[in-house]
Protein backbone atom coordinates (compact mmCIF):
# COMPACT_ATOMS: atom_id res chain seq x y z
CA UNK A 1 0.00 0.00 0.00
CA UNK A 2 2.60 2.29 0.98
CA UNK A 3 4.78 1.73 -1.98
CA UNK A 4 1.77 1.93 -4.31
CA UNK A 5 0.99 5.98 -2.55
CA UNK A 6 4.69 6.21 -3.46
CA UNK A 7 3.94 5.44 -6.86
CA UNK A 8 1.14 7.64 -7.16
CA UNK A 9 2.99 10.69 -5.65
CA UNK A 10 5.91 10.16 -8.35
CA UNK A 11 3.52 10.03 -11.26
CA UNK A 12 1.77 13.02 -9.79
CA UNK A 13 5.12 15.12 -9.68
CA UNK A 14 5.72 13.92 -13.14
CA UNK A 15 2.30 15.54 -14.21
CA UNK A 16 2.93 19.11 -12.63
CA UNK A 17 6.31 19.44 -14.41
CA UNK A 18 4.70 18.37 -17.72
CA UNK A 19 2.04 20.80 -16.58
CA UNK A 20 5.00 23.91 -15.78
CA UNK A 21 6.69 22.69 -19.16
CA UNK A 22 3.70 23.34 -21.07
CA UNK A 23 3.17 26.83 -18.93
CA UNK A 24 7.09 27.86 -19.91
CA UNK A 25 6.65 27.21 -23.47
CA UNK A 26 3.04 29.35 -23.92
CA UNK A 27 5.08 32.07 -22.11
CA UNK A 28 7.78 31.57 -24.80
CA UNK A 29 5.61 31.57 -27.55
CA UNK A 30 3.55 34.53 -26.09
CA UNK A 31 6.74 36.46 -25.51
CA UNK A 32 8.20 35.67 -29.55
CA UNK A 33 4.54 36.33 -30.79
CA UNK A 34 5.32 39.93 -29.01
CA UNK A 35 8.37 40.98 -30.27
CA UNK A 36 7.78 39.54 -33.66
CA UNK A 37 4.32 40.77 -33.86
CA UNK A 38 3.21 37.68 -35.09
CA UNK A 39 -0.65 37.04 -35.33
CA UNK A 40 -0.64 33.88 -36.41
CA UNK A 41 1.21 32.37 -33.47
CA UNK A 42 -0.57 34.83 -31.17
CA UNK A 43 -4.15 32.72 -32.38
CA UNK A 44 -1.85 29.23 -31.88
CA UNK A 45 -1.34 30.16 -28.16
CA UNK A 46 -5.30 31.14 -27.88
CA UNK A 47 -6.68 28.01 -29.90
CA UNK A 48 -4.44 25.42 -27.55
CA UNK A 49 -5.11 27.19 -24.41
CA UNK A 50 -7.77 24.23 -23.87
CA UNK A 51 -4.42 21.34 -23.09
CA UNK A 52 -3.29 23.63 -19.88
CA UNK A 53 -6.96 23.99 -18.65
CA UNK A 54 -7.52 19.93 -19.10
CA UNK A 55 -4.55 19.25 -17.38
CA UNK A 56 -5.29 21.50 -14.72
CA UNK A 57 -8.44 19.91 -13.79
CA UNK A 58 -6.91 16.40 -14.52
CA UNK A 59 -3.82 16.87 -12.05
CA UNK A 60 -6.40 18.92 -9.16
CA UNK A 61 -8.76 15.67 -9.57
CA UNK A 62 -5.69 13.18 -8.90
CA UNK A 63 -4.61 15.21 -6.19
CA UNK A 64 -8.42 15.02 -4.48
CA UNK A 65 -8.09 11.54 -5.11
CA UNK A 66 -5.01 10.73 -3.57
CA UNK A 67 -6.08 12.94 -0.29
CA UNK A 68 -10.01 10.27 -0.10
CA UNK A 69 -7.83 7.57 -0.39
CA UNK A 70 -4.15 7.65 0.91
CA UNK A 71 -5.24 10.19 4.04
CA UNK A 72 -1.31 11.76 4.33
CA UNK A 73 0.39 13.67 6.91
CA UNK A 74 3.53 15.22 7.68
CA UNK A 75 5.70 16.22 4.45
CA UNK A 76 3.14 13.86 1.80
CA UNK A 77 0.47 16.58 3.25
CA UNK A 78 2.46 19.56 2.27
CA UNK A 79 3.43 17.78 -1.00
CA UNK A 80 -0.06 17.51 -2.16
CA UNK A 81 -1.15 20.87 -1.07
CA UNK A 82 1.65 22.90 -3.05
CA UNK A 83 0.86 20.71 -5.89
CA UNK A 84 -2.83 21.78 -5.86
CA UNK A 85 -1.32 25.69 -5.48
CA UNK A 86 1.08 25.10 -8.21
CA UNK A 87 -0.74 23.76 -10.75
CA UNK A 88 -3.64 26.94 -10.03
CA UNK A 89 -0.83 29.03 -10.80
CA UNK A 90 0.90 27.34 -13.68
CA UNK A 91 -3.21 27.25 -15.11
CA UNK A 92 -3.66 30.84 -14.36
CA UNK A 93 0.41 31.35 -16.40
CA UNK A 94 -1.39 29.92 -19.12
CA UNK A 95 -4.32 32.61 -19.24
CA UNK A 96 -1.72 35.38 -18.68
CA UNK A 97 -0.21 34.00 -21.95
CA UNK A 98 -3.08 33.83 -23.43
CA UNK A 99 -3.93 37.27 -22.77
CA UNK A 100 -0.73 38.42 -24.27
CA UNK A 101 -1.39 36.72 -27.70
CA UNK A 102 -4.82 38.41 -27.70
CA UNK A 103 -3.43 41.63 -27.01
CA UNK A 104 -0.84 40.89 -29.47
CA UNK A 105 -3.56 40.55 -32.27
CA UNK A 106 -5.08 43.83 -31.40
CA UNK A 107 -1.77 45.49 -31.53
CA UNK A 108 -0.63 44.15 -34.77
CA UNK A 109 -3.64 46.00 -36.18
CA UNK A 110 -1.81 49.21 -35.74
CA UNK A 111 1.38 50.70 -36.97
CA UNK A 112 4.08 50.44 -35.12
CA UNK A 113 4.60 53.39 -32.99
CA UNK A 114 8.36 54.84 -31.78
CA UNK A 115 7.95 53.80 -28.02
CA UNK A 116 10.63 54.17 -26.21
CA UNK A 117 10.23 51.27 -23.91
CA UNK A 118 11.52 47.50 -24.64
CA UNK A 119 9.32 44.72 -23.19
CA UNK A 120 11.90 42.39 -24.01
CA UNK A 121 14.10 43.11 -21.00
CA UNK A 122 10.60 42.60 -18.90
CA UNK A 123 10.03 39.51 -20.91
CA UNK A 124 13.15 37.76 -20.08
CA UNK A 125 12.95 38.57 -16.31
CA UNK A 126 9.50 37.30 -16.38
CA UNK A 127 10.62 34.01 -18.24
CA UNK A 128 13.59 33.41 -16.32
CA UNK A 129 11.71 33.38 -13.00
CA UNK A 130 9.23 30.88 -14.27
CA UNK A 131 12.23 28.65 -15.44
CA UNK A 132 13.88 28.67 -12.24
CA UNK A 133 10.47 28.83 -10.18
CA UNK A 134 10.46 25.10 -11.89
CA UNK A 135 13.51 24.44 -11.50
CA UNK A 136 13.34 24.83 -7.76
CA UNK A 137 10.21 22.04 -7.90
CA UNK A 138 11.98 20.06 -9.76
CA UNK A 139 15.23 19.68 -7.47
CA UNK A 140 13.28 20.92 -4.20
CA UNK A 141 15.88 23.91 -4.14
CA UNK A 142 15.42 26.60 -1.95
CA UNK A 143 18.15 28.91 -2.89
CA UNK A 144 16.44 28.87 -6.62
CA UNK A 145 13.04 29.33 -4.30
CA UNK A 146 14.77 32.64 -2.66
CA UNK A 147 15.89 34.08 -5.68
CA UNK A 148 13.04 33.67 -7.55
CA UNK A 149 10.99 35.77 -4.94
CA UNK A 150 13.79 38.34 -4.78
CA UNK A 151 13.71 38.77 -8.37
CA UNK A 152 9.91 40.01 -8.59
CA UNK A 153 10.80 43.66 -7.42
CA UNK A 154 12.76 43.77 -10.66
CA UNK A 155 9.86 43.15 -12.93
CA UNK A 156 7.87 45.24 -10.68
CA UNK A 157 10.40 48.48 -11.57
CA UNK A 158 10.19 47.09 -15.24
CA UNK A 159 6.52 47.37 -14.74
CA UNK A 160 6.13 50.63 -13.26
CA UNK A 161 9.39 51.95 -16.16
CA UNK A 162 6.37 50.96 -18.61
CA UNK A 163 3.29 52.68 -17.20
CA UNK A 164 5.41 56.10 -17.38
CA UNK A 165 6.55 55.64 -20.87
CA UNK A 166 3.53 54.78 -22.23
CA UNK A 167 1.48 57.75 -19.84
CA UNK A 168 3.99 60.25 -21.81
CA UNK A 169 3.37 58.18 -25.46
CA UNK A 170 -0.66 58.79 -24.95
CA UNK A 171 0.21 62.99 -24.95
CA UNK A 172 2.70 62.28 -28.09
CA UNK A 173 0.08 60.14 -29.71
CA UNK A 174 -3.41 61.31 -28.53
CA UNK A 175 -4.97 59.05 -31.31
CA UNK A 176 -3.57 56.24 -30.28
CA UNK A 177 -4.87 55.54 -26.89
CA UNK A 178 -6.19 51.88 -27.54
CA UNK A 179 -3.52 50.91 -28.81
CA UNK A 180 -0.87 52.01 -26.28
CA UNK A 181 -2.94 50.90 -23.46
CA UNK A 182 -2.82 47.40 -25.09
CA UNK A 183 1.15 47.94 -24.95
CA UNK A 184 0.88 48.63 -20.97
CA UNK A 185 -1.84 45.38 -20.85
CA UNK A 186 1.45 43.16 -21.87
CA UNK A 187 3.22 44.56 -19.03
CA UNK A 188 1.16 44.10 -16.62
CA UNK A 189 0.40 40.41 -18.21
CA UNK A 190 4.57 39.73 -17.84
CA UNK A 191 3.98 41.53 -14.19
CA UNK A 192 1.00 38.59 -13.32
CA UNK A 193 3.68 35.81 -14.49
CA UNK A 194 6.24 36.85 -12.67
CA UNK A 195 3.89 36.93 -9.64
CA UNK A 196 2.53 33.36 -10.09
CA UNK A 197 6.39 32.07 -10.38
CA UNK A 198 6.86 33.91 -6.96
CA UNK A 199 3.94 32.05 -5.76
CA UNK A 200 5.47 28.94 -7.20
CA UNK A 201 8.49 29.47 -4.99
CA UNK A 202 6.71 29.98 -1.82
CA UNK A 203 5.31 26.51 -2.50
CA UNK A 204 8.45 24.81 -2.88
CA UNK A 205 9.37 26.95 0.69
CA UNK A 206 6.73 25.35 2.31
CA UNK A 207 6.99 21.71 0.56
CA UNK A 208 10.72 21.82 1.97
CA UNK A 209 10.92 23.82 5.65
CA UNK A 210 6.67 23.73 6.27
CA UNK A 211 7.34 27.70 5.99
CA UNK A 212 4.27 30.09 4.74
CA UNK A 213 6.12 32.88 3.78
CA UNK A 214 3.72 34.97 1.32
CA UNK A 215 3.04 38.76 2.16
CA UNK A 216 6.73 39.95 2.43
CA UNK A 217 7.62 37.34 4.95
CA UNK A 218 10.75 35.76 2.99
CA UNK A 219 11.91 39.40 1.57
CA UNK A 220 12.82 40.67 4.91
CA UNK A 221 14.73 37.43 5.92
CA UNK A 222 16.62 37.10 2.28
CA UNK A 223 17.66 41.03 2.80
CA UNK A 224 19.24 40.22 6.32
CA UNK A 225 21.78 37.53 4.64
Amino acid sequence: MVRHFQRELEQLKKRILALGAMAEERVRMAIKAMENRDGELAERIITTDYEIDEAEMDIEEECLKILALHQPVAVDLRFLSAVIKINNDLERIGDEAVNIAQRVQIITRHEKLGIPFDFSAMAKKAEIMLRTSLDAVVNLDLDLAVKVIVSDDEVDVFEKEAYDVIKKAIETYPDSVGHLLNLFLVSRHLERIADHAQNIAEEVIYMIEGEIVRHGRLYSKSRKK
